[in-house]
């Protein structure tokens, strides 16, 4: 038997990636309550804060943002659009690339959504200085993964956005 047959898997409670997976489900669960009265899921919300930050990108420069696939995020946009938070237009310089940007009702819901920041401060206990300095070192951590691995369309997600050309 080789060594690897024979050692014990580390328990869960000891890999940081289920403590940043369970992390994240408990974020979730936390701010379902809120994202339903405000008629959104947790990915429309994330697609949101990309359009709050910088309105009118390309699908695919939102795609880079969020860490997924122009293909992933198509159908997502479509239900937004549908739901008149967004609005989807051809690029008129480029055929090819389709806009999205905020229609009235997806930009009012930017100060709606400020509750969620509060709702996970008072859930988890922290301060805002603890709960910056732990999304810095998840970032650091993060982008220092995909330095090494690569990320999606070669660059790391969450970055600096993809241009708008």
């Amino acid at each position: 038997m080789t060594k690897a047959t024979t050692t014990p898997p580390v328990p869960l409670e000891d890999q940081l990636c289920f403590s940043i997976y369970s992390a994240e489900i408990a974020i979730q669960r936390a701010y379902k309550p809120l994202l339903d009265g405000l008629g959104l899921t947790y990915p429309q919300y994330l697609v949101l804060n990309v359009l709050w930050r910088e309105d009118a990108q390309t699908v695919g420069g939102i795609a880079h943002q969020l860490a997924l696939e122009s293909s992933t995020l198509t159908p997502l946009l479509k239900r937004m659009e549908a739901a008149g938070l967004l609005r989807r237009t051809r690029n008129p310089e480029n055929e090819r690339q389709v806009i999205i940007a905020l229609t009235p009702d997806g930009d009012s819901l930017r100060y709606r959504a400020r509750c969620l920041n509060d709702n996970l401060l008072e859930a988890s206990g922290q301060t805002v200085g603890d709960l910056g300095k732990l999304n810095r070192l998840i970032r650091q951590l993060r982008d220092a993964i995909y330095s090494h691995i690569g990320a999606l369309g070669g660059a790391e997600p969450g970055m600096d956005p993809a241009p708008k050309s």
